[in-house]
């Protein structure tokens, strides 16, 4: 066990996994890391689904030289379009619109393809020397002191100073531990397609609330956008199993014509959408990070960016901790952890819960408020200004360092 000890382990070998092994070794060279990715080798490559990253996060990753790598891949949204209608209607009205730069120059996101994320993420955590353990998984951990013996799937043994669970909403690593989560069920499934469209976008993103839920259009490069497409689990359901003709069909409904002819050019797959909050993010040498911790709503966009605040916030604590030569996986140094991401994480899971209850329906009165709200906000350049910012993930003058671009 001695041979084997590390001074921390990640389990997960998704883009949060990896951003916070590449965070903490690109600060503290000399932190021995391992991670733990239960998929096969070069499944990632298979994944046809973008995410929005945001200017923060984008920050982040360049600080971390990984940013140029994605560049070429990722599309700025210029500016975004809410509009709030039924599937019937023959026009849909705008509502609210927003620019997309947070400063000169620098949109508030870019859409970026999964594959070329988690690629450039594994390509700088190997530069860097951190261990990547394929196939394997972490079977079994019990704390010892001041570290944690790890069980691994093939039955070999590592210690660690700290095990990071980033496993995904379902985390098995979450559940060994012992912490417990709020969880709420939407009964709803977010449909994940990409299509292809005859006039170009213009970096437009749109989002338009439906009475089963949104309907969201980001910008991909070479004239294609991403969909992000809620409904009811069991019409989900419903329309995986369709023919073409009926899929798209149903999804030229939604989607209009304004773009021209569509055409689906990626797998449909879909997702049930709930939103799952852990009641503690840490144990003595145990951290959640990203969807382990947290899991909302796609509403506000902002799973993904989230996960990343973790990672940054995580990378601080620990880089820091060692430096004043502290024990990295005491709870007394990963409480400031919790306490930096507690707050942030709530606030944004309340605030995509109400806003999907509050357009997830078709009642006439609630309509008409929310109407009326979202034509105030309009109207507002301060108030639309200050949501920029907040979509944008850029953090207040106490936020992680990395989030603005500055070595930890």
């Amino acid at each position: 066990m001695a041979d084997a000890t590390l001074d921390i382990l990640i389990g997960g070998g998704g883009y949060v996994g990896l951003g916070a092994a590449v965070a903490i070794k690109d600060a503290a060279p000399h932190l021995t890391i391992a991670l733990v990715d239960a998929a096969p080798e070069g499944v990632w490559m298979k994944d046809q689904r973008a995410s929005a990253i945001a200017a923060g996060a984008s920050r982040m990753l360049d600080r971390l030289q990984i940013w140029d790598a994605i560049l070429p891949d990722a599309q700025p949204i210029n500016d975004m379009v809410v509009t709030d209608s039924r599937t019937s209607d023959p026009v849909r009205p705008v509502f609210l619109t927003f620019g997309g730069d947070v400063e000169p120059g620098e949109p508030f996101a870019h859409m970026v393809p999964n594959k070329s994320l988690v690629g450039a993420l594994r390509q700088r955590a190997q530069d860097l020397g951190v261990e990547i353990l394929q196939g394997e998984t972490v079977e079994d951990f019990t704390r010892t002191g001041p570290h944690v013996d790890i069980t691994l799937g093939s039955g070999a043994k590592r210690r660690a100073r700290l095990l990071v669970a980033a496993d995904g909403v379902r985390s098995g690593l979450r559940d060994k531990a012992g912490v417990k989560t709020v969880h709420f069920d939407y009964g709803q499934s977010g449909i994940v397609t990409t299509v292809a469209h005859e006039r170009p976008h213009g970096g437009r993103a749109e989002e338009h609330f439906l009475p089963a839920g949104p309907f969201a259009i980001l910008p991909l490069k070479d004239n294609r956008s991403s969909l992000v497409w809620t409904e009811r689990t069991r019409e989900a359901e419903n329309l995986l199993k369709a023919d073409e003709l009926v899929f798209e069909t149903e999804l030229e409904q939604r989607f209009g014509h304004k773009l021209g002819t569509i055409e689906v050019v990626g797998g449909r797959r879909a997702y049930p959408l709930g939103l799952t909050l852990a009641r503690e993010f840490v144990r003595p040498q145990f951290a959640l990070c990203g969807d382990a911790a947290h899991g909302i709503h796609p509403i506000a966009g902002q799973g993904l960016n989230l996960g990343f605040r973790d990672i940054a916030a995580l990378a601080e604590t620990v880089v820091e901790a060692d430096r004043l030569g502290l024990e990295i996986g005491s709870l007394a140094v990963l409480e400031r952890y919790q306490q930096w991401r507690r707050f942030d994480t709530f606030r944004m899971g309340v605030t995509s819960d109400v806003l999907n209850r509050l357009f997830s329906n078709d009642h006439a009165p609630v309509r008409a408020v929310r109407d009326l709200g979202l034509g105030l906000v309009d109207r507002m350049p301060g108030l639309k200004s200050m949501f920029i910012r907040q979509a944008s993930g850029l953090p207040g003058r106490d936020g992680p360092r990395l989030l603005r671009g500055q070595p930890i």
